[in-house]
């Protein structure tokens, strides 16, 4: 029971917070009272964060929150099964949402996925992870993992070093996820084997990326003719994850935005698949959703 409840009665308190109640969990036992219509909808929460400690799985006060965004969140627990079990790697990674789950079925269903959504949802994170399982069970020979090398809004000048020392900062979030699913001398020999690459987008031209599990980040700053070439660069085996958030397009125009072009023209192509997530599937600091809404809040009334 301390798990449901948390660490200082955390996941009480949000519950209570999200949904206008007062809750109390004494020994077996927990009550929930308060205006009739806002218990009716704390009740749904609080069995699908029961369920999801009797699964065994972690519960935080930022989960309550979620399952208290989510539509029908006493079916949530269900919704996300499906977890990764890394051979050989440092943890298995659960889907925190619906959306995530979905995402994850989607990559193992389709040879090419688009990840749409904005920060903090796990588009990135789960997509690298996608692709250490089917490695590491021996579906794919390499990883490849690219990036668009464009600066977020600010020059870096001249970096010092040779071209991979250049490089690095741009791809830094995809070699953080790797870190964070294998340990750091197995990373290490994989990288020195090239069966995982970390390259910027322009080096994937000329390629042909057979039994291969590619990964396109930041894909709204591609353009058009940059994702043209990556696509075309898939190979018999292999699978494509592209992830970008539409909001973050750091071009000169936005409109050059090759993530928004795919959106366009792919739609309906068999074996390709879009998901879109939304700020109920931010599973970063709670404050991070109630910014992305701040800002779409903006930008809608610009």
């Amino acid at each position: 029971m301390q798990v449901l409840a948390g660490a200082n009665d955390a996941n009480l308190v949000e519950l209570g917070r999200a949904t206008g109640t007062r809750v109390a969990l004494r020994g077996d036992s927990l009550t929930i009272t308060g205006d009739l219509d806002n218990v009716t909808r704390a009740e749904p929460i609080a069995t699908a964060m029961v369920t999801l400690v009797r699964e065994g799985k972690s519960l935080n006060a930022d989960d309550v929150l979620r399952l208290s965004l989510t539509e029908r969140p006493a079916d949530a627990p269900a919704a996300t099964n499906g977890a990764l079990v890394l051979p050989g790697a440092r943890r298995g990674v659960q889907p925190k949402t619906p959306g995530q789950a979905e995402y994850l079925k989607q990559i193992g269903e389709h040879d090419i996925v688009v990840g749409v959504g904005p920060a903090g949802t796990g588009k990135t994170y789960l997509a690298v992870a996608a692709a250490v399982d089917a490695l590491m069970r021996k579906r794919v020979r390499r990883i490849v993992l690219a990036r668009p090398a464009v600066e977020a809004g600010e020059s870096l000048g001249f970096l010092p070093g040779d071209m991979q020392a250049k490089i690095d900062p741009y791809l830094r979030p995809l070699y953080d996820a790797l870190d964070d699913l294998i340990p750091v001398e197995r990373l290490q020999k994989l990288i020195e084997t090239r069966t995982i690459e970390v390259a910027p987008l322009a080096f994937m031209r000329g390629r042909t990326l057979s039994d291969s599990f590619v990964i396109l980040d930041e894909a709204q700053n591609a353009t058009g003719l940059q994702m043209k070439m990556f696509l075309t660069r898939l190979g018999v085996n292999s699978k494509i994850v592209i992830t970008g958030d539409k909001t973050q397009v750091d071009l000169p125009r936005r409109e050059d935005s090759g993530l928004m072009q795919i959106e366009r023209i792919l739609h309906g192509i068999e074996g390709i698949s879009f998901h879109y997530f939304t700020d109920a599937d931010v599973v970063r600091h709670r404050l991070v959703r109630d910014i992305i809404r701040a800002y779409n809040a903006d930008a809608a009334g610009a």
